[in-house]
């Protein structure tokens, strides 16, 4: 019997490239692993449920055993990979061992924490990474029954998003970072400045240009002592300080890892031949690009690859719409830091282009009514992965 191909990790990354094999070949067999619960889910949506007052349930539109039985595919969840043995090509689960024809990594990355969390904080300090994360979330709100005081540590992406979800949903919330102004990554100061604003109108509090020194039980409540001293009272808290690929697996198999991520080439192939990764854990020709369409190009491209068709990935320049509609933001990052921002419009309708020294469009953000020319300017600027 032929061993089956194996993905190990059910987020949009692995469930996307099952997607795609399925449509190219009907009879292969497919094992899917994973740690979680394997229900099929947007992620994307996770950061607007509060907005839409949608339950859990309602993000979920399979459960893994509609999933398996819709993809013809063995799910095996709430299953830990434990080890790779790439001399048997077997996965160490326990004591089992799973034997695969080809190995697909799609093992996505995990929320960084960089505080310690006190013990008796654990269950009200959370950080939203999948739908099991956002279920018990969503749980400690309800549980609380009433309007909840929200810290969210972190202004980048997912922080800013859950925040004016969260506001949106009728939360009180603060938002906390070192930074001087919101999406320090994605915009330049001057854009960041006029999201803060907008979220500030939106009834938010902003403690910008703060880290957090110590967090700690004060009374019932819990709280976050920030680096000039202040008090921030809360009843729970989001950590969103980043993500880190989970290369643990790979690395202790021999693979070659970085920071970024498992390396891979823009087969999506690791340094051992048969084993693939994709999705928020691949650097792919030194570029980790954490976002959808670049992990929706790279599931068609190894689904392509796995199926007879050796495909390279490309990355196009896929500006990313972040979801604050307090203040509309479309932002596509330049690849290395621009010799300029240029900075054009006025009020909260900005636009900002990274230029080289010659005057080449390497990368823009967009705010306000200036988001509409997102299109336009994409086509003018640089493939992430071309």
């Amino acid at each position: 019997m032929t061993a089956p191909l194996i993905i190990v990790g059910s987020g949009m990354a692995g469930l996307g490239l099952a997607r795609q094999l399925r449509a190219r070949d009907t009879a292969r067999p497919i094992t899917l692993v994973t740690a979680d619960s394997g229900d099929d889910y947007a992620k994307p949506l996770l950061s607007t449920g509060f907005t839409k007052g949608l339950l859990p349930s309602r993000l979920a539109t399979r459960t893994a055993l509609e999933v398996a039985d819709q993809l013809g595919v063995v799910m095996r969840t709430h299953t830990r990979v434990e080890g790779i043995d790439i001399d048997a090509r077997t996965l160490c689960i326990g004591e089992e061992r799973l034997p695969w024809g080809e190995l697909v990594l799609a093992t996505g990355a995990a929320p960084l924490v960089p505080f310690s969390v006190p013990e008796t904080l654990t269950g009200r300090v959370f950080t939203i990474n999948d739908l099991d994360d956002y279920r018990h979330f969503h749980a400690a709100l309800v549980a609380l029954g009433r309007r909840a005081r929200v810290a969210i540590v972190g202004a980048g992406l997912v922080g800013c998003e859950f925040a004016n979800d969260l506001t949106a949903g009728g939360h009180e919330v603060t938002l906390v970072a070192p930074e001087s102004a919101p999406l320090p990554r994605l915009l330049p100061e001057p854009l960041g400045r006029a999201l803060g604003d907008a979220f500030v109108e939106g009834g938010m509090t902003l403690q910008l240009g703060r880290s957090l020194s110590a967090l700690e039980s004060v009374g019932s409540d819990i709280g976050l002592t920030l680096s000039d001293d202040s008090l921030v009272v809360a009843d729970l808290v989001l950590v969103a300080t980043g993500l880190r690929p989970r290369t643990e697996l790979a690395a202790s198999a021999g693979l070659e890892t970085a920071a970024a991520g498992i390396l891979v080439d823009r087969r999506l192939e690791a340094s051992v031949p048969g084993i693939y990764a994709l999705g928020d854990v691949a650097c792919v020709d030194g570029v980790n690009a954490m976002y959808v369409q670049p992990l929706q190009a790279s599931a068609k491209a190894l689904a392509r690859t796995l199926t007879g068709e050796p495909s390279a990935v490309v990355y196009g320049a896929w500006p990313i719409l972040v979801k604050t509609p307090l203040l509309p933001v479309v932002a596509m990052p330049p690849a290395r830091p621009p010799a300029r921002w240029r900075i054009e419009g006025e009020g909260r309708d900005l636009a900002a282009f990274a230029e080289t020294q010659d005057e080449r469009l390497i990368g823009f953000a967009l705010t306000g009514s200036c988001v509409r020319r997102k299109v336009e300017l994409a086509r003018a600027t640089p493939p992430l992965l071309g």
